[in-house]
């Protein structure tokens, strides 16, 4: 099963510009002070070109064998993490809050960079991404396999998708609850001195309060469109 050449320009180049976007947290959350999931964000700076070299060859950098290498190293850093948030609870500022959906991500790299064997990914005439050719005898993959990577894209979207939507009421409720407390404060009454600030928690993207995310519903969005393109290669390889 195969895509149509324009649909592969198009991926190659959201997944770039999602790579520059991530990047770009990084360095402003530096510079702003604001909070962002550096290992998230890294993960798919890394992603977006390696995903992005698998549709249009010569943009991938490395070889395969290292994009392997790289996302093998991923998965056990954030199944780590997946294991650790269970038992610490919340986890610290700079970390991702969901750890085990990033796991298997990278674990789905590893699965489509798995066909292409020691080719380096674009260094192979015409082959585009592993499973989308079968072309100079490369191994196919397993489509039991690929169909469930692919359904777990499709349920990490839906729930992506609600998250997206929860940080859209958090925002909502905030801006009526600075309003109340802007009215509040223009006709002072004894209630008003008795409230107490509200205690520590997590903040609506699951991370503990603090300092404030940076652009959080952005980053929700970009890794639903990294989902979506995920699963489509997925489904290439059936």
């Amino acid at each position: 099963m195969t895509g149509p050449a324009w649909l592969a320009s198009l991926f190659a180049a959201l997944m770039m510009l999602i790579a520059a976007c991530c990047a770009g947290r990084l360095v402003i959350g530096r510079l702003r002070g604001r909070d962002t999931e550096l290992d998230a964000d890294g993960l798919h700076v890394l992603m977006g070109v390696a995903m992005a070299g698998m549709f249009e060859p010569q943009l991938s950098p490395v070889p395969g064998t290292v994009w392997r290498a790289v996302f093998v190293a991923a998965a056990a850093w954030f199944s780590w993490q997946a294991v650790r948030a269970r038992s610490h609870g919340q986890p610290g500022a700079s970390r991702c809050a969901h750890p085990a959906p990033h796991a298997v991500e990278c674990a789905a790299m590893v699965y489509m960079l798995l066909p292409a064997g020691a080719r380096a990914i674009g260094r192979a005439p015409g082959m585009t991404m592993a499973g989308m050719s079968r072309a100079g005898g490369a191994a196919a993959g397993n489509p039991a396999l690929a169909l469930i990577l692919a359904l777990f894209m499709v349920g990490y979207i839906l729930w992506t998708t609600d998250r997206l939507a929860s940080l859209s009421r958090a925002r909502a409720a905030k801006h009526q609850e600075a309003g109340q407390s802007r009215q509040a404060a223009a006709t002072p009454s004894p209630a008003v001195s008795s409230q107490r600030p509200p205690g520590p928690g997590a903040t609506a993207d699951g991370r503990p309060a603090g300092r404030p995310s940076l652009a959080p519903r952005l980053a929700a969005g970009y890794k639903i469109a990294m989902s979506i393109t995920m699963g489509y290669m997925l489904i290439t390889m059936l």
